[in-house]
């Protein structure tokens, strides 16, 4: 999957506070993990995530090799919606 550096950077900045705790524990990574998904780069202290990073426009192309990361992130961004309403 693809998607631009800024929107992944966007759907992390509109996750709930505790998100990334959750995501991690659901998924069984590490919370630097799930942090490095998302634009971080602290690999000394959390794995890599099988993405690449392709220089360009809105901060470059991302090519996502597993996408339950950001799955998990939008379904939490659903149901967050889903209680505003």
């Amino acid at each position: 999957m693809n998607i631009s550096f800024s929107r992944l950077r966007k759907i992390k900045h509109q996750l709930p506070s505790g998100s990334i705790k959750l995501i991690a524990k659901e998924l069984k990574l590490k919370e630097q993990t799930v942090r490095n998904y998302f634009g971080a780069n602290k690999f000394n202290e959390g794995d890599l995530t099988g993405k690449h990073v392709q220089q360009g426009p809105n901060g470059g192309l991302v090519k996502l090799v597993r996408t339950d990361i950001l799955d998990m992130a939008n379904k939490i961004l659903r149901q967050k919606q889903a209680e505003m309403i």
